[in-house]
């Protein structure tokens, strides 16, 4: 990223903030967070202290960051360092990306850089110009990836309202401003709860750890002592006989196939189904309770996207909702192999091209670093 784009950039973040004060709040008890920021080309500055909304404000108009920060956690002294804050509590907080889903046709909206040259290519092993292998994958737009994360969403959504009866209301989900979603529980006993126990919330979550006798088949065991999970069932048992046996009436007949192939087959089909019924969240994020996150309403340096409140996930579309940026020309040397879309409109592919392009576009473009300011 060359002095012109970080001069672009910081314009329209800039233009971005002065805009949209009202979306970017700092949270509940900000005397009790850590804040960070950082700005293009530069380390991260953390161990903040913010007050007030007009403190934040002034944070951004003046350092102008690329990205901002908040803890999830409340400490007694926030701005001290880690093993000084005295953590006191944190909202339980998970994170969804496409880039952990596997989903099938990623490759076709992804393109690599390589780190030596900067050549931009379609996905491949090596660079086409200097044969290197050291490359950097760049993901663009893609609703079919956004579509499984909204699908992981709300598997997490169900989990924490029908197995941890969290109330639908302290549930909040935010797009990340990339190509994800996290989610908040609010106001819950969930958040008094440290590293430990919420790694266990995770194994739960991702059906991870599993083992066949809590699905009713023992190491030792006959035809009395086995209860295989059944329609109906509350939890992963209820979830795990719908995956197993559905449609209902096929269930004597796979239960007795389960039984005969014996406990070390049954632990094998049910680590094969993990990923399948489990939801796919990044366990670190949820476990570390001193991690500081993306603040909702600030922009994502990734993208130029922003990190927003989605009130429909079904209709929310992050390309549109959350593309905040104007839509006066730029020019910019764009090398972008593969066609993307903002705004309903679509862009590229391009090969080392001179274009001119709405303001958002050059920016998501130069983020991804696959454009530069003219």
């Amino acid at each position: 990223m060359n002095d012109k784009d970080i001069e672009l950039l910081e314009e329209s973040f800039k233009k971005f903030y002065f805009d949209n004060f009202n979306l970017i709040h700092v949270p509940e008890n900000p005397s009790q967070r850590e804040f960070g920021f950082q700005k293009f080309n530069s380390k991260m500055s953390r161990h903040l202290s913010l007050k007030s909304d007009k403190e934040l404000h002034l944070l951004l108009m003046e350092k102008i960051p690329s990205d901002v920060y908040c803890s999830n956690a409340c400490y007694s002294f926030p701005n001290l360092p880690m093993n000084e804050k005295d953590w006191k509590n944190a909202e339980l907080i998970f994170d969804i990306d496409a880039k952990d889903l596997d989903v099938s046709n990623r490759d076709k909206h992804s393109c690599v850089k390589c780190t030596e040259c900067n050549e931009v290519a379609l996905f491949q092993q090596s660079c086409p110009t200097c044969k290197s292998k050291k490359l950097s994958k760049i993901t663009l737009s893609c609703n079919d990836c956004i579509i499984a994360a909204k699908d992981q969403v709300k598997k997490l959504e169900h989990i924490l309202v029908n197995d941890f009866a969290i109330n639908q209301n302290s549930i909040q989900v935010f797009f990340s401003g990339n190509e994800g979603f996290h989610i908040y529980v609010n106001n819950s006993e969930f958040q008094i709860v440290g590293a430990k126990e919420r790694a266990e919330i995770v194994d739960y979550i991702m059906f991870r750890g599993v083992i066949p006798e809590t699905f009713g088949l023992p190491k030792k065991f006959n035809n009395k002592n086995t209860s295989l999970p059944d329609f109906g069932e509350l939890g992963w048992r209820g979830r795990l006989a719908t995956k197993l046996f559905s449609p209902k009436s096929k269930r004597p007949q796979i239960s007795k196939k389960i039984i005969s192939s014996g406990y070390v087959a049954f632990q094998k089909q049910l680590d094969l189904i993990k990923n399948e019924i489990g939801v796919r969240i990044d366990p670190n994020v949820t476990v570390d309770i001193h991690r500081i996150f993306r603040l909702p309403g600030s922009l994502n340096s990734k993208s130029g996207l922003a990190k927003i409140h989605v009130n429909d996930i079904d209709n929310f579309d992050p390309y549109l909702d959350a593309c905040f940026i104007d839509g006066d020309d730029v020019e910019v040397i764009a090398n972008c192999p593969i066609q993307f879309s903002l705004k309903n409109k679509k862009f590229g592919p391009y090969n080392h091209e001179t274009i001119s392009v709405p303001k958002y576009a050059a920016v998501y473009m130069i983020c991804k670093g696959i454009a530069n300011h003219t």
